[in-house]
């Protein structure tokens, strides 16, 4: 969970996310968006790997990505976890003789 955490905390990372819920994208294409250098852009997209927030796919010597909704999944189930009913105390006079 911390690895997602991590991931979502950059907002490049959350754009590149932002712009996978249309669908798979290549790298190329990623690159093409932000004015980052390569090596940049990899480093993010291996911190969104890390984290399983994104798959990929190799089509020869084209890598593709999309959103692993899965992930996203599990994050939202564990975020309302924390922040769910909190459970009952129990009632102090039912615990009398």
């Amino acid at each position: 969970m911390n690895d997602v955490f991590k991931a979502l905390a950059d907002p490049t990372r959350r754009e590149i996310l932002r712009e996978l819920r249309g669908g798979q994208r290549s790298a190329g294409e990623l690159a093409e968006l932000f004015p980052l250098t390569k090596s940049t852009l990899s480093g993010h997209f291996a911190v969104l790997r890390a984290a399983d927030l994104v798959q990929t796919e190799k089509r020869g010597t084209t890598v593709l990505y999309r959103l692993n909704t899965t992930v996203f999944q599990d994050v939202l189930t564990n975020l309302l976890g924390l922040f769910g009913e909190p459970e009952a105390a129990p009632d102090p006079k039912e615990a009398r003789p």
